[in-house]
């Protein structure tokens, strides 16, 4: 098939939500990254997005929802800490994990019991949700593994022939994949993936958010993970990535010491001039890095990288996020330096 590229104006929208109507897949734009959606209770158009992604069949999918009123059909004993919350933070980049109604089928869920949901900020997003009349199932639009779409192009590179159609809603404002929690108890909640909704503003409402292990450390063999992002390599161009942490004087030390072809850096702002291999900037603070990431990975397979050596930001606030993003793209390979 040819993908269509459709403005995010209500005839954009109207075409979109009929492919979506009849099982087909859209990209659309959200405030974190684009995503590829289908009809969330629809197995046969579920089936498709893991199918054109490429995506392992236990990586649970996230829902998306236009309103409250929708939460209840498709979620099961809610906590009265989920209404806290999304009185806070909804419209927004916050998922959480709910105990699923049978609506939702399992391909949805990755074999859980449970669903991910959250209601996304994007205008374009909330009236494509609205006018198909149903919560969307959507994962972020690009080959499995690879840094995900921040921009329509992105999603047309990646997916061009094998979905019906993009929404052009622009470039995403917060540039990473939104935080996941479950409920621990009634005043706590466990942070499964980091995002633009940072530890310290989730303890704020919910009295204690604590961080899973398995966002700074590699899964274990075995182990049930109810979160996209945890268990597989993710956002990895086709460039080897290494993660440098310590002092920018040790990282260009490292960094000039290794020669090779096709070998770049990703620094912070300002930085660069002193490194013997061409050098990106991914931005000067935390909110900068993680809207700047993916485009910067995926430039770096633009311009043939072969290896990357980034320097690490430090995992606190947002920065935990575009950490954790690196780790992964990394496999895990960090070296300090």
């Amino acid at each position: 098939m040819k993908t269509l590229l459709l403005s995010a104006d209500s005839a954009g929208i109207e075409k979109a939500a009929a492919l979506i109507k009849n099982g087909f897949l859209v990209g659309m734009p959200t405030e974190t990254v684009y995503g590829l959606a289908a009809d969330a209770c629809d197995p046969e158009a579920v089936a498709g997005i893991f199918a054109a992604k490429g995506r392992p069949a236990d990586n649970p999918l996230i829902v998306h929802i236009a309103d409250m009123n929708m939460l209840p059909e498709i979620a099961d004993d809610i906590p009265d800490l989920a209404y806290k919350l999304a009185e806070k933070f909804w419209p927004g980049p916050l998922t959480m994990i709910l105990k699923k109604k049978p609506c939702i089928p399992d391909i949805t869920s990755g074999g859980l019991d449970t669903i991910g949901v959250r209601m996304p900020s994007h205008p374009a997003a909330l009236e494509l949700i609205r006018t198909t009349g149903c919560a969307l199932a959507a994962p972020s639009g690009n080959i499995s593994g690879y840094p995900s779409p921040t921009k329509a192009e992105h999603m047309i590179r990646d997916l061009d022939g094998r979905i019906s159609a993009v929404i052009d809603g622009g470039e995403c404002s917060v540039g990473v994949e939104s935080t996941v929690i479950s409920f621990e108890n009634e005043n706590t909640v466990r942070i499964l993936r980091p995002g633009g909704i940072t530890q310290e503003q989730l303890s704020q409402v919910s009295g204690e958010a604590i961080i899973d292990p398995a966002i700074l450390n590699d899964i274990q063999e075995g182990q049930i993970v109810r979160s996209p992002g945890m268990k597989y390599q993710h956002y990895s161009p086709a460039a080897r990535v290494v993660l440098i942490e310590g002092a920018y004087s040790d990282f260009c030390q490292y960094v000039n010491g290794k020669p090779g072809d096709n070998v770049y850096a990703l620094v912070f702002d300002g930085e660069g001039d002193e490194l013997d291999v061409p050098a990106i900037s991914y931005g000067c603070d935390d909110a900068g890095q993680a809207h700047m990431l993916f485009s910067c990975l995926r430039e770096m397979d633009e311009r043939g990288a072969e290896t990357v050596y980034v320097r690490a930001p430090e995992p606190k606030g947002i920065g935990l996020a575009v950490y954790n993003r690196l780790i992964r793209a990394a496999g895990f390979e960090v070296i300090q330096v």
